[in-house]
Parts: structure tokens; C-alpha cells; sequence
């Protein structure tokens, strides 16, 4: 375990080179547009430079017990009845960031869905981590699970959501509370995402959430299962879950993945499945079937990959930056194809 003074010190050096990313981020950009404009000047502006997405921010969504921020993106011609997206960044990232680099907008402009992004607050968490790891956050109807609830709620509200088709990924911290959201409110989400995240229940204090990072807890499947049953009355079924983790993972350490699996196997009653196990890219996958034949859990191991999410960078799509990083496979469109939003 490293002393909390270098974590602390890690986190700094962390938010200076997030400014150096962004700064380069922004230089590549210009050279790229003036790169695309050489090479098909035959091709109208309207292709070379997609379309922008803009975030849309709400204040008056209910109480917000966890003060945060509510941002989406709904298509104009987004039609009643359409799915929702619902993403939680990391720590050291904000919601325009993950956005501009995943590509959900876009995907959600050209498909026809809409994208919920909940931020977090420097007032709540200096490193802009979701609170994964205290109790008051992660409890059913308290804290920050709340807060992204009653978002949610307002935009089934006001742009007649369909109520079945309801998912939510996240990294990292971001990542950690997608499993607390769907433990405490598992009849509201169709499937998820978890992208270097942690196992609900994974810490109490900020304190062990470090230890947890650096490696799992142990305990038995029944043990991480049961974390989750505590957490709100049994719904009809529980989501489906898709897992990604990076093997080179110097952030969270990949024995938190399979804590989740256990976690989530144990909920759906499959801790003695065997996996079917195919390779995507050079990536291994390792799917559980349900009980109905489908999916129900879904294990990604990226090959030689650290703590971010998996891109495939394209032009007018998506783009690297600090934790959005180039895996050769985007997990952004291979979520939203196994969801069915595209």
C-alpha cells in the first residue's frame, strides 16, 4: 500500500497532466481538421467536421441529496419511447470530457437515444470521484444514487423514456458507482457496463478504498452476493452486466473485476457456470449464460491495457484523452450494439 502523501501527490500530478491532454487534445484537433481538408478538399464541410452535440444541464430534477450536476444530450428528433444511456465518469473527468471522447452524443444524434451524464462536485470530492465507497452515497433512495434516480426520473418525465430500455455504464469510480446503482435500484436498468470498476460493497471509508483498489477483498461469491440483495428488494430479474478490465491496470488492480463477476454471478444464480470463452481483437471475453440462454454476465480482459476506457479512435468519432484510451475496440459501440440502441 503506498502512503496516502504519494496518492495524494499522484492525484496532483494526475490534474496536470489532464490540463497537458486537453491542451493536446486541442492541437491535434486543428491539425487534423486541416489534414482531412487537404486530403478530400472534393468533400463538403458538413462531412470533414461532424456535427457538434452539446450537453444540456438541468438544475430542478428533485432534492439532490448527493449535489450533483445533471447534464444530457437528446437528439431533436428523438421520438417518445426511446432508450437512455445512462454514464458515470472517473475520477480527474467531467462529463463534457467523457463525452467529446467516447462519443455517446454522437452515437445517440445518429441512432436516437438519449444520454444522461451525472458529474460530480469538487465541493463533494476533491479528485471529482463519485463516492463509491461511503454508505451514504451508495444506500437506496440516500446520497448520490439518489441524485442520478431523480435525473433519471426527470427525463423519463420529459421526454417519455421507455422505462424497459434503461442503461448505465461508467469507469473507474464511475464505474464502482454503476455497480452500487444497480444494486440499490436493480428494476430500473436493463444491463450495464462496468469499466474498471469495483464490486458493490468493495469499502466503507476512503480509507479502504484504497486497499481495495490495490487488490480486491476477499470473500466468497455468496459473501459479494449478498452485498447486493441487501441493497433493495429482490426485483423480477437483475441486469445484465458486461465487465471490462484492463490487465496492465496500474489504477484498479484486475482482481476487482473478478470480485464483480462473482458478485453478479452469485446474483443471478450462476455461480457454477462455466463460461464460454471466444477473443475479440487479442481480447479475451468470457460470457456466462443466463438461465433464459442470454448473456447475463459478460467478462472483457483487455491485453497490455491500463486504467481507461477502450476506444477506437475514428475520424469524427472517438477520441483519446486523459483515461479514454486507444484499445483497437471500442466499448462504447460494442455496448450500445449488445443493448440494442444501434
Amino acid at each position: 500500500m503506498r502512503p496516502l502523501s504519494i496518492l495524494r501527490k499522484s492525484f496532483a500530478d494526475l490534474s496536470r497532466q489532464r490540463r497537458r491532454w486537453q491542451d493536446g487534445i486541442a492541437r491535434n484537433l486543428r491539425i487534423s481538421s486541416r489534414m482531412l481538408d487537404s486530403l478530400h478538399p472534393d468533400l463538403p464541410p458538413e462531412v470533414l467536421a461532424p456535427k457538434p452535440t452539446s450537453l444540456v444541464e438541468t438544475t430542478d430534477f428533485g432534492s439532490n441529496p448527493g449535489w450533483l450536476k445533471m447534464l444530457h444530450y437528446a437528439p431533436e428528433s428523438l421520438k417518445p419511447g426511446a432508450p437512455l444511456v445512462v454514464v458515470l465518469h472517473g475520477c480527474q473527468q467531467d462529463a463534457t470530457l467523457y463525452d467529446q471522447c467516447s462519443g455517446w452524443s454522437r452515437l445517440a444524434r445518429d441512432h436516437g437515444f438519449a444520454v444522461l451524464y451525472a458529474e460530480q462536485q469538487g465541493g463533494n470530492n476533491p479528485n471529482l470521484c463519485f463516492n463509491w465507497f461511503r454508505p451514504s452515497n451508495i444506500t437506496r433512495d440516500r446520497g448520490e444514487v439518489m441524485s442520478i434516480r431523480q435525473m433519471i426520473s426527470r427525463l423519463e418525465q420529459d421526454l417519455a423514456i421507455d422505462p424497459a430500455r434503461i442503461f448505465i455504464t461508467g469507469l473507474s469510480a464511475g464505474g464502482a458507482m454503476t455497480a452500487s446503482m444497480l444494486s440499490a435500484y436493480p428494476e430500473l436498468f436493463q444491463a450495464a457496463g462496468i469499466i474498471a470498476g469495483l464490486a458493490h460493497g468493495a469499502a466503507r471509508d476512503a480509507h479502504r478504498a484504497f486497499y481495495a483498489m490495490e487488490h480486491a477483498p476477499e470473500r466468497t461469491a455468496r459473501e459479494w452476493g449478498d452485498l447486493v440483495r441487501e441493497a433493495a428488494p429482490a426485483p423480477v430479474r437483475y441486469p445484465r452486466i458486461s465487465i471490462w478490465q484492463g490487465l496492465a491496470d496500474r489504477t484498479v488492480h484486475p482482481s476487482n473485476a473478478d470480485a464483480l463477476v462473482a458478485q453478479w454471478l452469485d446474483v443471478h444464480g450462476l455461480t457454477d457456470t462455466k463460461p464460454r470463452e471466444t477473443r475479440i481483437e487479442s481480447h479475451r471475453r468470457l460470457a456466462y449464460p443466463g438461465h433464459d440462454g442470454r448473456i447475463a454476465v459478460e467478462l472483457i480482459l483487455l491485453a497490455d491495457f491500463d486504467h481507461g476506457v477502450p476506444l477506437k479512435p475514428t475520424r469524427g468519432g472517438e477520441k483519446t484523452g486523459p483515461f479514454m484510451l486507444d484499445a483497437g475496440i471500442s466499448s462504447t459501440r460494442r455496448l450500445a450494439r449488445e443493448w440494442g440502441v444501434i
